[in-house]
């Protein structure tokens, strides 16, 4: 038996992508799923998603991280299987779908697609630095250069402290892009893959809005924009915020992330 398959990635965070429209793949299969993901014994991913039939949207998007344990929201995998789908003729430029952490929103402009996002409306204070969560856990850190931190060795002892270890962060470093103003650095060690991955959407969205809301420069319905630098290219964050009666003050809502999601190869996976 084969399955059909299309490789994609966003920003260098690659997929494996399977229309599994007729549920003939099983849910839980971590193992087979791994070994699909790993760069030396299959097709190599950071991640497997699954697009599936929904009753009330377009379709439902099952992610799968490289461990082959079904995931958290994944940014750059909702903007890729957004490409997928539409290369399936199941949408045109538009479409609502299902994932992990509820119902999303996005629209195709050729390459680039923006995937809306859930709102922000508590932002926990971790000594200097920042955790919260854009559809997946995220800390993170404020720095001065992204060059002066190893950020595997720093993302693992953060991820695996014991604030953390339980459940799992991904974690993020953050930095003002040396040469491009109004730019930002950011490099991401994700859990699930356990490594430094070239590029994270949540951790993308997590950082904007973090970095927004350290400045403390926020203005009631204004809309900002970052861009934000990644190992693998640039995404784009947008979102508005609101004074809200509590103790963070503020809410991000409107929160969409921008990108390319890139079809690289196709072929079939032996079973």
């Amino acid at each position: 038996m084969t399955i059909p398959f299309l490789k994609y990635h966003g920003t260098g965070n690659d997929f494996i992508l399977v229309d599994n429209r007729s549920s003939s793949l099983l849910r839980y299969a971590p193992s087979q799923y791994a070994a699909w993901c790993h760069r030396r014994f299959g097709v190599g991913a950071d991640g497997l998603i699954f697009v599936q039939q929904h009753a009330d949207y377009d379709f439902e998007m099952v992610y799968y991280n490289a461990d082959g344990y079904e995931g958290s929201m994944c940014g750059n995998g909702g903007r890729c299987a957004v490409a997928f789908a539409q290369r399936l003729g199941i949408i045109k430029n538009q479409t609502t779908f299902m994932a992990a952490d509820g119902v999303h929103h996005a629209l195709i402009d050729q390459q680039r697609i923006s995937l809306q996002m859930k709102n922000v409306d508590h932002i926990e204070q971790f000594g200097n630095d920042f955790v919260l969560d854009t559809g997946s856990p995220h800390y993170v850190s404020i720095i001065n250069d992204i060059k002066a931190v190893n950020i595997v060795e720093q993302g693992k002892k953060i991820r695996y402290s014991p604030d953390f270890c339980e459940k799992g962060i991904n974690v993020n470093f953050i930095a003002p892009h040396h040469q491009l103003a109004d730019v930002l650095t950011l490099a991401t060690y994700e859990r699930g893959v356990e490594d430094e991955t070239w590029s994270c959407g949540t951790g993308t969205v997590a950082s904007a809005i973090a970095w927004a809301y350290k400045r403390q420069q926020l203005s009631d319905e204004h809309q900002y924009a970052i861009d934000l630098h990644t190992k693998g290219g640039m995404l784009g964050v947008s979102f508005r915020v609101r004074s809200i009666p509590t103790p963070q003050q503020w809410q991000f809502y409107d929160v969409w992330l921008h990108g390319p999601a890139v079809e690289v190869f196709e072929g079939h996976i032996l079973l």
